[in-house]
């Protein structure tokens, strides 16, 4: 059996060209197991000039593992205005780069972004290497309408920014991606419940394609007093079943309202949400959020 090392030296043997001189190369890299490479990006990394990396110590794993020795460069928020002119500058000497980010699709909630739109402006070409997706993963064994579907992310922490996008993922019609924490994930299900309703079908997936994956799907009371009992570890991604046009019922919203206001959401803001987000009219909202 080949080792891994000397399975890209032989990818190297029968792909030499897998890269494309002066071009930016985007390289989908696994998620958790090691083994979702594929042999298009062993050859890209292997041939690239240097590899930019979320996180090179995260990095280092997977190149050791496979024998890549290609230099790396770290390429995060807090250093991309410095080092992208100078990757420009050696993209148009020739150069492939490879980019990549700590785990899945580099740009989607990854740093990166900003060095692909200086290379489309600069006209310098930019070719993706697809492979694993975490979002993809999580729609594909959610068990929910998974298309259309929208990827919001990691939400805001607090204040009226997390309640819009909290607010957005739960009036959209179709499939809802979040990223979340282990610590918050709770907080985030109870408050989409007060949002989108406790029955709202979601599915939480963790770990995916790791050791200890697990798919958690229910409701959202359901899934959070799961989480609750059984505090969650690891990555953590969920797919938020969409929104339905059914109208609502006057029970319905007074429980909605009854949930946003033990969230300690104002009055004001309860009337907008109900209105919003569930379709009552402005005096039934008014109403159900001044009952108490």
């Amino acid at each position: 059996m080949l080792s891994h090392s000397a399975l890209t030296e032989q990818v190297c043997a029968l792909w030499p060209q897998a890269i494309t001189p002066g071009a930016l190369h985007v390289v989908s890299t696994p998620i958790g197991n090691l083994g979702d490479i594929t042999l298009r990006a062993l050859a890209v990394l292997r041939q690239a000039s240097v590899i930019c990396c979320e996180d090179t110590r995260h990095a280092r794993p997977l190149l050791d593992r496979y024998g890549i020795g290609t230099p790396t460069q770290a390429l995060h928020e807090h250093n991309e205005a410095s080092a992208i002119p100078r990757l420009l500058d050696r993209l148009r000497a020739g150069e492939a780069i490879a980019v990549i980010s700590d785990a899945g699709t580099p740009l989607v909630s990854d740093p990166g972004g900003r060095l692909v739109e200086a290379a489309v402006t600069a006209g310098i070409r930019v070719v993706p290497i697809p492979g694993a997706s975490a979002t993809l993963a999580a729609l594909v064994a959610c068990g929910l309408a998974a298309h259309p579907f929208t990827v919001l992310g990691f939400p805001e922490r607090k204040g009226k920014d997390r309640e819009d996008a909290l607010a957005m993922a739960a009036r959209l019609p179709h499939a809802v991606v979040l990223f979340e924490s282990p610590n918050r994930l709770v907080d985030t299900l109870r408050d989409l419940a007060a949002i989108a309703g406790s029955g709202r079908q979601v599915a939480v997936a963790r770990e995916l394609t790791k050791h200890f994956e697990e798919i958690r799907r229910g409701t959202l009371e359901e899934v959070a007093a799961y989480y609750e009992q059984v505090p969650p570890k690891g990555e953590i991604v969920f797919v938020l079943a969409g929104a339905t046009t059914t109208e609502p019922t006057e029970d319905g919203l007074r429980a909605t309202a009854d949930a946003l206001r033990a969230q300690g959401f104002r009055p004001r803001d309860i009337v907008r949400m109900l209105m919003d987000e569930h379709g009552a009219s402005r005096n039934l909202a008014y109403r159900l959020a001044h009952d108490t």
